[in-house]
């Protein structure tokens, strides 16, 4: 049977990490906001619209509408589609998950 002791430490333990992931994820988004509207080159806001990156551009999709999911924006991130030119030479993995989670996440709200 589990001490009063051991069950207090466990729910400490998974309370304090609830604000650690929460920090960072929006670290994590952060990031991919600051590579969506000015490190990619191009920057993805030039072409495509997203409310929460204040960007309007006209060429490709508007994201909040479309609502790609995070396998769709790595893919296209990679490989590029249609005039979108592949971002694989210039952009980490790293970076480019960034930037999938940052859209995704702002896309779906």
């Amino acid at each position: 049977m589990k001490t009063l002791a051991q069950i207090f430490c466990g729910y400490v333990f998974l309370l304090g990490a609830i604000p650690v992931h929460a920090a960072e994820e929006a670290v994590q988004l952060q990031l991919g906001k600051t590579l969506f509207t000015k490190t990619a080159v191009p920057a993805c806001g030039l072409c495509h619209t997203l409310k929460d990156a204040n960007a309007e551009g006209a060429v490709g999709p508007v994201l909040d509408e479309i609502k790609p999911d995070t396998a769709r924006i790595i893919k296209a991130l990679q490989n590029g589609i249609g005039q979108m030119p592949s971002y694989k030479a210039s952009l980490s993995d790293a970076q480019m998950q960034a930037i999938a989670d940052y859209v995704a996440k702002a896309a779906s709200n």
